[in-house]
């Protein structure tokens, strides 16, 4: 397929994106658009294409014979979770979707005749004809984000981060097609790809879902993804029978937050938030991108699902966007003054889709009110359904018939294809970056290899979040039916693998191969507090250090969605890989690991860092072209066979500040303290340590006769309302000797603001070490927007309680549990 030249390259040559004349945030509240010669030095015109006179005429037919009632429901997406097909019916809502957690049948993810069933149930309620003049059928929406990652046997790519270092769009959009024929596979219609977002703080959760922190690649990127989607505008394969609508997304500024937090405020100005976190969707928006997802986050305190001023005034009347624009999960219940269930606002600033997963029968019914009333104008509604019909027709949908009956439903063995897979496993070797060789690698195929580590043998780690489940991780390789793990294509390189998860071995291996790195993880979830992977020093760090001293070469496979501060690691390591997280095709890493029979390498390692690599852990913010830019590895760096290079020994020192786990959902873990964490004691309390898994690895308290209480705080408030509706539990790891119930919960601000579950000894496993979960759900009693202590415990007797782990965990199986009821 053509791709256009960049509309950032040329707009960059020309000096449009470096106009100095930015001026504030206008007030999303007013009327008055910007003047037009201050719009056109920041945002680009851009040809969308999207307008047809045959579309536009059918569209005038359909809309004639469509009632107010049907209108309202156009604009209405509810999640399959919380919606039957007789609702889609009943309401003629114009979309469903599923979330991470939401498959059919209450499971996080399915097979492809449970889908194919499920898109055919609702498509089928949608069509039907009863009560109305003309049926206007659904298009499901799916976050297929590194492949179809919601199914099982399906391809599962590498995040957009490692993509991003490989350079390459024309296998980016190989990737998409693939992507779409696998959604086709299902019976879906459309996935919420590609994220065009510039991560500027690497402490965000969502860093590995953007390509890179240079507006550059995204750019390059975008419109290769779309037109890999949807095909190419214009030509006979646009949206045929093995495309889907595509999304770009998030819009504007995701990638910018203070801090790197997860729906956060971008505070930036209008010339910069043009040139770095727009530049992805000008080339998305000529390839004939149908729909472009609004960001929760906020420009300069403004949350952009309610700013008119970026949704109408800069994209749709701009830009030229023609598509349809799609809320985030309930997003538009973060605008000033909305609820979930009630918000005007977000339809009049611009938004033609609210996604209203649980809250959609609510928002149908008080929205239907508010165009009856004239609160919602008739011509904005018009608009936005007229747009929505514009995707729906130009995909043809209206002839495809119900998802079963269409060409490729179904077709399993075009799941996880050896064709699909092979464009997985060049994905794996184009995206990793070797960091370090001290010419340890290639590694002859006759060599006695150890394998350790706990990635090895795990293709939910190596995949990473949203991968089968919304957080990823925890799930069997057996799930992942055409997926191989790390050490599954090691061991098909090499003659003499053995496994070790430990690192321990009878007979001394000639080379020791050691994957570990992050645990899997989705957004807020994913925020940290610094870039230190291992801030205390109890990980894979003694590992290597002990075979280092035992004289056996390292080569450290690293998996994470960021860069992250490393240095023990990789002074520890003869050889260290940045792997991202490379998806169901791990044999792509033992093609560049591995040498051929002659010793030569089998492929070169060519991917180079599109994100900064940084020298300190407290190096949050740190992209090319800082004033004060001081990386360990510059943006651009990667080593290979052909053009080796040296790392000296790095400083390993870690400020007293950082010495906790940095994830702002881990409260206590390996023996430390999240950052700032503490806990108060009332009444007869003492606090020591104990051993569980490591020395004095966790918290012992003591409660005296009459008992006591604990509380962990650092300080802060938090809000964990989106927690406690999706999914999210509280686990404590651990043991107790206590007689008497004991009551956990939580805080919140206010005078006995707390909410909490009675937990009998047996719950709490009669003194051996166990796992207590708890549904953040089953505080709902409680103002969840003011957490001031996320964990309380209570016990009204005598005895012990350790503790040697608390955090919040994704419910794999998304059942709510609240103890004591």
């Amino acid at each position: 397929m053509r791709h256009k030249t960049s509309w950032y390259a040329l707009a960059a040559a020309a000096g449009l994106l470096l106009a100095g004349c930015a001026r504030s945030a206008p007030d999303p509240d007013s009327a008055t658009s910007p003047e037009p010669a201050a719009e056109e030095s920041v945002w680009p015109a851009v040809e969308s294409n999207l307008i047809d006179p045959a579309i536009e005429a059918r569209i005038d037919e359909i809309m004639a014979k469509m009632t107010l009632e049907q209108k309202v429901g156009q604009v209405i997406q509810a999640d399959n979770g919380s919606v039957t097909p007789e609702d889609v019916k009943t309401y003629r809502l114009g979309s469903v979707l599923s979330g991470g957690n939401s498959a059919p049948n209450g499971k996080p993810y399915a097979s492809v005749e449970e889908w194919v069933a499920a898109t055919d149930a609702f498509y089928a309620a949608s069509v039907d004809p009863e009560g109305v003049e003309i049926a206007i059928p659904i298009i499901w929406g799916i976050d297929a984000v590194h492949g179809h990652n919601n199914v099982i046997g399906g391809t599962v790519f590498p995040h957009n981060i490692g993509l991003g270092a490989a350079r390459n769009p024309e296998l980016i959009e190989k990737i998409a097609e693939v992507t779409a024929t696998e959604l086709r596979v299902t019976g879906h219609d459309w996935t919420f790809a590609p994220t065009v977002a510039v991560p500027r703080d690497d402490r965000w959760g969502r860093t590995y879902e953007g390509f890179a922190e240079d507006p550059e690649v995204v750019a390059s990127y975008s419109a290769a993804i779309v037109e890999g989607l949807q095909g190419e505008f214009g030509a006979d394969d646009f949206l045929d029978e093995t495309h889907v609508i595509s999304t770009a997304k998030h819009y504007l500024g995701d990638g910018g937050t203070q801090g790197g937090q997860d729906q956060g405020d971008t505070k930036v100005s209008e010339a910069e938030l043009a040139r770095i976190h727009g530049a992805g969707y000008p080339p998305a928006i000529e390839a004939g991108a149908l729909s472009i997802m609004a960001t929760f986050s906020s420009w300069n305190g403004t949350k952009t699902t309610g700013d008119k001023y970026l949704l109408t005034d800069v994209l749709k009347d701009r830009m030229g966007f023609d598509g349809f624009i799609v809320s985030d999960w309930n997003a538009h219940g973060q605008i000033d003054g909305c609820t979930n269930e009630d918000c005007p606002e977000a339809l009049i600033a611009g938004i033609d889709m609210y996604m209203a997963p649980d809250s959609w029968k609510g928002l149908y019914e008080n929205t239907l009110e508010q165009v009856k009333s004239g609160e919602i104008p008739m011509a904005r509604l018009d608009d936005a359904v007229r747009r929505v019909l514009r995707a729906k027709l130009h995909y043809g949908l209206f002839e495809e018939g119900r998802p079963s009956e269409r060409p490729l439903a179904g077709r399993t063995d075009l799941l996880g294809s050896p064709e699909h897979r092979a464009v997985a496993r060049q994905a794996v070797r184009e995206s990793l970056v070797l960091l370090k060789n001290d010419g340890v690698l290639p590694i002859a195929p006759t060599a006695n290899i150890m394998v350790a580590g706990d990635g090895a043998d795990s293709i939910s780690k190596q995949s990473g979040g949203w991968t089968l489940t919304w957080q990823g991780g925890g799930i069997d390789n057996e799930e992942f039916p055409n997926g191989a793990s790390i050490l599954d294509g090691l061991s098909e390189a090499a003659n003499n693998v053995t496994h070790s998860p430990d690192g321990s071995y009878d007979e001394k291996p000639d080379v020791a191969i050691i994957v570990f790195g992050e645990d899997p993880y989705a957004e807020f979830r994913g925020d940290v507090d610094h870039l230190a992977y291992d801030a205390a020093g109890s990980k894979e760090i003694e590992l290597l250090r002990k075979l280092q001293a035992d004289g056996i070469p390292t080569v450290s496979v690293f998996l994470s969605g960021r860069p992250m501060w490393v240095n023990p690691e990789l002074n520890a390591s003869d050889a260290f890989v940045a792997a991202w997280l490379p998806g169901s095709e791990g044999t792509g890493v033992a093609d560049v690991l591995v040498a051929a029979e002659d010793g030569s390498p089998r492929y070169d390692f060519t991917g180079k860092l599109s994100y900064s690599w940084p020298k300190r852990p407290d190096q949050g913010p740190l992209n090319v072209g800082d004033e004060t830019y001081d990386p360990l590895f510059a943006y651009g760096y990667g080593l290979s066979y052909a053009e080796p290079g040296e790392v000296a020994t790095l400083d390993e020192t870690v400020p007293d500040t950082l010495q906790a786990s940095g994830n702002t959902n881990v409260y206590f873990a390996n023996g430390s303290y999240s950052a700032n964490m503490r806990i108060f004691k009332s009444g007869t309390v003492s606090e020591s340590r104990v051993d569980h898994r490591a020395q004095e690895d966790a918290i012992s308290l003591t409660f005296g006769d009459t008992g006591g209480w604990v509380s962990f705080t650092d300080g802060s408030v938090s809000d964990l309302v989106r927690e406690s509706n999706a999914d999210i539990e509280l686990l404590l790891t651990l043991r107790s000797t206590l007689t008497s119930p004991v009551s956990i919960g939580m805080a919140c601000e206010g005078e006995d603001c707390r909410s909490s579950r009675e937990l009998s000894p047996a719950d709490l496993g009669n003194g051996d070490w166990t796992d207590v979960r708890i549904s953040l759900s089953c505080f709902s009693d409680i103002d969840l927007t003011s957490i001031i202590a996320p964990i309380y415990v209570e016990a009204s007797g005598p005895g012990e309680l350790a503790i040697s782990e608390a955090r919040l965990v994704e419910d794999a199986d998304a059942a709510e549990t609240c103890p004591g009821d």
